[in-house]
């Protein structure tokens, strides 16, 4: 029997997926903290602190809190890293 035959074939792979960079509001926090990062947070500063490729898309997550009054610009948001974003004085701005 051929080998194609042979091998399983488990599921697909949809070619349409897209796969974000996930960053968790604890992490910008900390880069707040040891002052990387002021009051804006754009595509460019997460690839030049390497959290992002330039390629990638970023998707902000909410694990953690944060304090500091950021301006972020990313992809998406989950609605609780918008609402703890909002509620400490910033802006999240989708791409």
């Amino acid at each position: 029997m051929p080998l194609q035959r042979r091998v399983p074939k488990f599921g697909f792979t949809n070619i349409n997926r897209k796969e974000y960079r996930g960053i968790n509001l604890d992490t910008l926090q900390e880069l707040a903290d040891k002052g990387s990062i002021k009051n804006e947070v754009s595509l460019e500063d997460l690839v030049a602190l390497r959290l992002a490729r330039k390629s990638d898309l970023v998707k902000i997550l909410g694990r953690g809190e944060i304090k500091a009054s950021l301006k972020i610009s990313a992809h998406k948001f989950t609605a609780t890293a918008k609402a703890a974003i909002e509620a400490a004085g910033g802006e999240a701005i989708s791409l």
